[in-house]
């Protein structure tokens, strides 16, 4: 059974830094294809933050391009999101995505396997 969790999250002032990860385990001898992460504010729709595929390819939203990076460790296990420069409207509960199939963007419905979250608050 595929696991993933997140750690990493906390309480921050504005222009601070936090870095996220999640761990993986439990999956096949292949690793994901795709893996991402996500965050949530209560009330509003999940959005696509970062994603990265297998072969290192990286995507992100507008409102954080420059500022966080996405990356995994050699052995694909673990997943990092390293966050900088974070503002105010950063907080929410971050979560790890994970996908076997053959397609990498940044939609939910990409992704089959999550994590529990992870709470990131930026206050001013």
């Amino acid at each position: 059974q595929v696991q993933l969790v997140e750690s990493g999250g906390g309480s921050v002032q504005v222009a601070g830094s936090l870095r996220l990860t999640c761990a993986a385990s439990g999956h096949t001898h292949s690793t994901f294809f795709c893996m991402g992460w996500f965050r949530q504010i209560p009330g509003k729709e999940r959005e696509g933050v970062a994603r990265i595929s297998s072969g290192g390819t990286t995507d992100y939203a507008d409102s954080v391009k420059g500022r966080f990076t996405i990356s995994q460790d050699n052995a694909k296990t673990t997943l990092y999101l390293e966050m900088n420069s974070l503002k105010p409207e950063d907080t929410a509960v971050y979560y790890c995505a994970a996908s076997s199939g053959s397609i990498c963007n940044r939609q939910v419905a990409t992704f089959p396997y999550w994590g529990q979250g992870t709470q990131v608050t930026v206050s001013s």
